[in-house]
């Protein structure tokens, strides 16, 4: 066995697990990562994994793993970037172990994460998100799962990890309701619920009887749905609703985009954007400033609060028959 297996091996186990004690979505992320990065490497040098050593993942060969994933992968670039920050992770602690190394590992270190284009957030229109929550059938098990999850998604803003994560001892509906889960970098946080939230889930626990730490959200097997799963019911359910409101047929609806969408509908109701991020759990407020681009309503009210400037309109003569003439081809 070469130097780079028990590395990685120790990697995950000493300095993931033990000294960061990071999530578990986080060591599947890492995990994902490292089996595309050996399987490429594999296959375009015929080598098996456990025989690779440190000169097997140089500079080039990195790179051209990362071209691998946007033009034959089809991956974006935030999914290219995040593989290279769990390879950096990687060469950062074996700088520490093998220091033979060094030059290759500063060589990989130095390649850059690559920049993209940071577009305006997607999100619903109350139309919208009230058409794709009719649709679910409220006289059904399933129906009326799906329908207390999406309600819960959009008016809580939680991530899809979160409503996974979610069990019946995390809801509280007496007095001061909310729902408590555990987000992105273990931060426990609760979020209030409102009172048509609150009367959909009482529907929900009437219907569904379980044990206090069973899944708020249950597969039919009774085991806690898949990410995939909600993605996957999500679609379904907004596709339904086009016939209902025409304006989806243009969206891509996704979990993330319920997301967003409380999001927005807090900012619409004037809510500051500091409140805001603590509702949505992020570590900075600089996250948080997506919706701000995003709200045409506070950008108009800025606007209305100018001055508009005073131009006399005037058409534009060229001084010169020469000019003109260029100007006129």
């Amino acid at each position: 066995m070469s130097a780079l297996a028990p590395t990685l091996q120790k990697f995950f186990t000493d300095r993931l697990l033990t000294q960061r004690q990071v999530s578990p979505a986080t060591i599947a992320a890492y995990r994902d990562a490292f089996r595309l990065l050996l399987g490429f490497i594999a296959e375009t040098k015929k080598l098996a994994p456990a025989s690779l050593d440190f000169a097997d993942l140089d500079a080039p060969t990195i790179g051209a793993f990362l071209t691998h994933l946007e033009t034959e992968r089809g991956n974006s670039v935030r999914s290219r970037n995040a593989r290279l920050a769990a390879i950096h992770s990687l060469f950062k602690f074996a700088a520490f172990q093998h220091p033979e190394h060094a030059d290759l590992i500063s060589r990989v270190l130095s390649i850059p994460q690559k920049r993209f284009d940071r577009g305006i957030v997607a999100f619903l229109t109350k139309e919208e998100v009230e058409a794709i929550l009719t649709v679910p059938d409220r006289g059904t098990w399933l129906g009326r799962r799906d329908h207390a999850l999406l309600t819960v998604a959009v008016q809580t803003g939680l991530r899809v990890a979160e409503l996974t994560g979610l069990r019946r001892e995390d809801v509280v509906l007496t007095v001061g309701p909310h729902v408590r889960c555990f987000g992105k970098g273990r931060k426990q946080r609760s979020t209030p619920l409102t009172t048509g939230t609150v009367a959909t889930l009482r529907e929900w626990l009437k219907a569904h009887d379980a044990q206090p730490g069973s899944p708020l959200f249950p597969s039919l097997h009774g085991t806690p749905m898949s990410t995939d799963a909600i993605e996957w019911l999500v679609r379904k359910y907004a596709t339904a609703a086009v016939s209902l409101c025409p304006s989806l047929a243009t969206k891509h609806v996704t979990p993330h985009v319920l997301r967003h969408t409380a999001a927005m509908f807090l900012r619409e109701a004037g809510v500051d954007i500091s409140v805001i991020a603590l509702w949505l759990g992020h570590e900075s407020i600089t996250s948080t400033q997506i919706y701000m681009h995003a709200d045409l309503a506070v950008k108009q009210r800025a606007l209305d609060k100018t001055t508009p400037l005073v131009v006399t309109p005037n058409r534009y003569h060229p001084p010169d028959s020469l000019l003109a003439y260029l100007d006129s081809l």
